[in-house]
């Protein structure tokens, strides 16, 4: 399932709109019921309006009634190359709102070369009420 995830996150990198950086982004979010939803990261000129590819992945995922995840698999890079990127702050807590601190995040750069850690891992005393 770990390889499957990764693949629908490059596929999902291709739709990235990334012309102020480069750096195309896209994520796979496996739910508890199996359903996969998958986010590209979306610039804008502003910088503050843009969004990452885990976050559109989690938003599409909540709009459409679910809240219960599993893992989330991350890959990106500029055009031609690829890195395991690590989740940004913001989204780190954003799947702190939704996730158990057991939610696996898979950074990887293609289906053979990846890491893991667990959202408890990357963000220890995440902030809530």
């Amino acid at each position: 399932m770990v390889k499957d995830l990764i693949n629908k996150a490059i596929e999902a990198r291709k739709f990235s709109y990334s012309p102020y950086s480069g750096f195309q982004v896209g994520a796979a979010l496996l739910c508890k019921d199996g359903t996969v939803y998958t986010g590209c990261n979306v610039e804008n000129a502003a910088y503050g309006p843009s969004n990452c590819a885990e976050r559109t992945a989690i938003f599409k995922a909540v709009s459409e009634g679910k809240r219960e995840f599993e893992k989330i698999a991350i890959v990106g890079g500029m055009e031609g190359e690829s890195v395991a990127p690590t989740p940004c702050g913001v989204c780190r807590q954003v799947m702190s709102e939704f996730c158990d601190p057991s939610f696996e995040i898979i950074m990887a750069k293609n289906e053979e070369d990846y890491e893991t850690a667990t959202l408890g891992e990357l963000l220890p005393r995440s902030f809530d009420l």
